[in-house]
């Protein structure tokens, strides 16, 4: 099965905006993507990196849950050296976000491309763990994704990968 095949299978869906498999699990399946600034159609796609790996999808689902995103929320808004992690992270996903579109822009004028992890337009503000994940298992030394991902146990499925072929 090729890899946009698995992440469909995945996602229960095609992938918008597919440009690439960014990180495996330890049982060599998809499990973060790296998506196109803009769609086929032109349409802005905010996020660049994205989980599909159903496992980690469902245990960042159940942080965010348990009031997650306030609690990683407050923690940035008091932690000075995690919010400036978060604001490093933020021009680097800025970066990746220009240089992938290179020079292109849709019908937004290229605003899109100055959006943060999840697509934020304020780096303090948290949306999407499941971004801030994805971000930090595509670009290591992210701290905000680490600590999160920190919260998972174990990292992947101890009884084997959980994307079946059929």
């Amino acid at each position: 099965m090729d890899d946009r095949a698995t992440v469909e299978r995945q996602l229960g869906r095609a992938p918008r905006a597919f440009r690439r498999v960014a990180v495996r699990c330890a049982y060599g399946r998809p499990a973060v993507t790296e998506q196109e600034p803009y769609g086929s159609d032109g349409e802005p796609f905010p996020t660049t990196y994205y989980l599909t790996c159903p496992y980690l999808v469902a245990a960042i689902a159940r942080i965010e849950a348990a009031g997650g995103v306030e609690r990683w929320s407050r923690e940035v808004a008091s932690d000075e050296a995690l919010a400036a992690a978060v604001e490093r992270a933020t021009r680097e996903q800025r970066e990746v976000r220009r240089e992938l579109a290179a020079g292109r822009a849709g019908p937004d004028g290229g605003a899109a491309l100055e959006l943060g992890i999840g697509g934020s337009r304020s780096p303090g503000s948290l949306k999407c763990l499941h971004a801030h994940v994805a971000f930090a298992l595509a670009r290591p030394g992210y701290v905000l994704g680490e600590r999160i991902l920190a919260e998972v146990d174990p990292l992947w499925p101890a009884d084997g990968c959980c994307t079946r072929e059929h």
